[in-house]
């Protein structure tokens, strides 16, 4: 009975040690997780809007309830004297393997300058090609009316050719993009 008690008392401090490290080694590395991030969403927003110089964060309140609810955040893009010269905005659309964080930039003129992906944890292979550039390029200079996925070839100024293989990927992606294009023409484009 006594080397059970024994036994529990050094499992218990075990656990309340390791705790506590994980616990001051979570305070420590916070800040520095944070900045990557905001690092990465900035170097994702001057990819998809290169002729921006800076970015300024759009109010929730201008896009609440547009955009299928997967709309994230949206800046503005700012060339050197305070211009916007057209918008970037992060979707979070459901994929094969969950959320896919999309970047979307959109210029002032109605086209789609670029869509990057950031995070997403789609099946290596098929949907993390997505990311690929033969991809995700299609979307470039389209303009901002709906979008739809296609199989085979894309014939129609509307039209993305979907992955061979990860149709729910290429659906997903299209669908962050078309809930970007609807924030754009329902409440940026004014």
């Amino acid at each position: 009975m006594k080397s059970m008690i024994k036994l529990g008392l050094t499992l218990l401090a075990i656990c309340v040690v390791a705790s506590f490290a994980l616990g001051v080694t979570n305070e420590v590395t916070a800040p520095v997780i944070e900045q990557r991030n905001i690092q990465a969403n900035n170097e994702l927003r001057q990819a998809v809007l290169p002729d921006a110089k800076d970015f300024a964060q759009v109010k929730e309140s201008v896009y609440k309830g547009i955009g299928d609810g997967i709309v994230a955040e949206i800046n503005e893009g700012l060339d050197g004297s305070g211009e916007v010269v057209g918008y970037t905005v992060k979707t979070l659309p459901s994929g094969y393997g969950g959320a896919i964080e999309l970047m979307v930039g959109l210029s002032k003129d109605g086209k789609i300058t670029g869509v990057k992906t950031g995070t997403m944890s789609e099946t290596p292979g098929l949907g993390s090609k997505a990311a690929d550039p033969t991809f995700i390029d299609q979307y470039k200079d389209k303009p901002t009316s709906a979008l739809e996925v296609v199989k085979g070839s894309a014939s129609g100024d509307n039209q993305i050719q979907a992955i061979s293989g990860a149709t729910i990927t290429s659906t997903a992606v299209t669908n962050g993009v078309n809930a970007a294009i609807e924030v754009y023409n329902s409440a940026l484009n004014k």
